[in-house]
């Protein structure tokens, strides 16, 4: 009978160890993650309502009058069915040309 004096690995113990705390880190790290989205969404749509505006004032410039949502998607300023913000609120254009966020409500 062959005698193993230099076995190398893992016991089952050290991989449970393992799994246990990378389960601790994955708990800790998923309720940070989902609390923020939240702020992450509220960002993209300030951002995406300055992106508009910046619109707005260039199609003030090239046509000398104030658009609304349709002028700026049939002219090729804004993309087809990108009129709202990422976390699902609309967005407005007063007749002054201010672009502001309609809060649903």
């Amino acid at each position: 009978m062959k005698k193993f004096t230099c076995q190398k690995g893992f016991t089952l113990i050290e991989m449970m160890v393992v799994l246990l705390i990378i389960s601790v880190l994955i708990l800790i790290a998923i309720p940070n993650v989902t609390k923020h989205s939240a702020t992450i969404d509220d960002k993209g749509c300030e951002a995406y309502v300055k992106m508009v505006q910046g619109q707005v004032e260039a199609y003030r410039i090239d046509v000398k009058a104030v658009p609304t949502l349709t002028d700026l998607t049939d002219n090729g300023y804004l993309n087809e069915g990108e009129t709202t913000c990422p976390n699902g609120a609309g967005i407005q254009i007063d007749a002054a040309g201010l672009v502001t966020e309609v809060v649903p409500g």
